[in-house]
């Protein structure tokens, strides 16, 4: 016996009929759009949109042919989303349940609709019921072919945060691209971001070249990134529970570009410093104090230009190196001679993978006239040197054949406990967008991999594992 078909009236009936709970769960699984869509064409459903315990609003999502019109839209879109409907057009209360838990709002930083996005977040999140607050803000592009423009909107923000308070007390991720502050801005800014746990600033600079310094011993602040950044250093006095770190940047000053004080729980690095012809290689003991002692992942980006590092003798190193199990250094420029690399393992006994990138990328453009001259680095190990952690040994980039096979049979005698050694490619998709010969020195790096492991292994009985991938 056949079932009778149902019309489509009755389904929409069966579902409108379900309880709120379980409508919210349909739509949460929605895109914003698809979710304000479908409360836009159903009465019953009409109130949902308002009681999403997530939004993620985005100035990508609105039309508009100037910034302003979009930050319009924007605005209006935002204020609505975080109020409630009238009681009468629910079946419950949404006054007293509207739980909004994750808000993140992408938007420009346009004067004239602020104050109003800051008054919606603060009536939102005064309920208590916010975990994730973020706020991700760029000036309108049309402004940044103007040094007074980029400065005109970092004053903007800053009145922002001093107009919301309660907004940026609630802020636990911040995102900041292309403005100017003055230095002392940025060291009230995160102190009045109570719930602050990531700060990441894009291409931002200092009013005036000077030190940027971070004192901010009661922040909860986890991550911090600084790309693109300019200042004559980064000083970290006080950062009680920053795990990790990452600095992009240009330091415009002779001495030490990072200094990092209180930083107890600190995990990961990633430096990368783009060095002026002017400025000497400087040491990572001189960045790095004492309570830094819990340091596990260093990542070192040199962008095929200088070695800003310089090795230091064992007398000259604190313990601070004492538990990296991980460390990387990324775009050493191929002619290079790595033996000066070799300090890392003398002064990181614990490390068990150390990877090193040599590849020359096309995406780099040239390099700047004022860039400080590529040198070869010398150092050698200490005589009788042995280590005893390592397992794996990353490699990539062949374009010196007999260096890169040397170097390697130097870390195979050292590291008595290796295990594995990987021999990898590293295509690029930039480098293949704007260099039409990419693909074929991809290929011949490939070929210079598989002659590499022939060469150590012909003959050797070494039990260590040699991968090409």
């Amino acid at each position: 016996m056949e079932s009778r078909p149902i019309k489509t009236g009755q389904t929409r009936d069966r579902l409108s009929a379900l309880p709120d709970e379980l409508l919210l769960g349909i739509l949460e699984r929605l895109r914003l759009r698809d979710a304000v869509r479908a409360g836009a064409v159903s009465t019953r459903w009409r109130h949902l949109p308002h009681q999403l315990s997530r939004l993620i609003l985005s100035r990508g999502n609105f039309h508009g042919t100037t910034p302003h019109e979009i930050m319009d839209a924007f605005t209006g879109a935002t204020q609505r989303l975080l109020s409630v409907p009238p009681l009468a057009e629910s079946k419950c209360d949404c006054r007293s349940t509207r739980a909004v838990k994750v808000l993140r709002l992408n938007f420009y930083v346009s004067a004239p609709h602020l104050r109003s996005i800051g008054s919606a977040v603060e009536d939102t999140v005064s309920r208590g019921q916010t975990e994730h607050l973020v706020f991700d803000v760029v000036p309108p592009s049309s402004d940044l072919r103007h040094a007074s423009g980029v400065t005109k909107f970092g004053q903007q923000f800053m009145s922002f945060s001093r107009a919301c308070p309660i907004a940026f007390r609630w802020l636990t991720g911040l995102f900041i691209s292309s403005l100017k502050f003055r230095a002392s801005d940025l060291q009230r800014l995160v102190r009045a971001c109570e719930k602050l746990k990531i700060l990441y600033l894009t291409s931002c600079r200092l009013v005036e070249p000077s030190v940027l310094k971070i004192d901010v011993p009661n922040s909860v602040i986890e991550k911090l990134e600084f790309s693109h950044f300019r200042c004559k250093r980064i000083d970290l006095v006080s950062v009680p529970k920053l795990t990790q770190l990452a600095c992009f940047y240009t330091a415009y000053s002779k001495k030490t570009p990072l200094l990092l004080g209180y930083v107890p729980e600190l995990r990961k690095v990633d430096l990368c410093s783009h060095v002026k012809g002017w400025k000497a290689p400087f040491a990572l003991s001189e960045c790095f104090s004492m309570n830094a002692c819990n340091l596990s992942e260093l990542y070192l980006e040199f962008n095929c230009r200088m070695i800003w590092i310089k090795p230091e003798h064992p007398k000259q190193r604190s313990g601070i190196f004492s538990n990296l199990t991980r460390v990387a250094l990324w775009f050493i420029f191929p002619e290079c001679d790595l033996k000066w690399t070799l300090f890392i393992l003398d002064a990181a006994p614990a490390l068990q993978k150390f990877a090193l990138n040599r590849i020359r990328h096309s995406c780099f453009g040239q390099t700047p006239e004022d860039s400080a001259l590529k040198t070869n680095v010398v150092w050698e190990p200490p005589k009788d040197f042995k280590h005893l952690n390592l397992k794996l040994l990353v490699v990539m980039g062949f374009e010196e054949e007999d260096q890169v096979t040397n170097y390697i049979r130097i870390i195979m005698e050292l590291a008595v406990g290796l295990k594995k050694i990987k021999l990898r490619g590293h295509p690029c998709k930039n480098c293949s967008a704007i260099d039409p010969e990419t693909p074929r020195r991809f290929e011949e790096d490939e070929a210079r991999r598989h002659r590499v492991r022939e060469r150590l292994t012909h003959g050797s009985s070494s039990s260590v594992q040699i991968i090409v991938s």
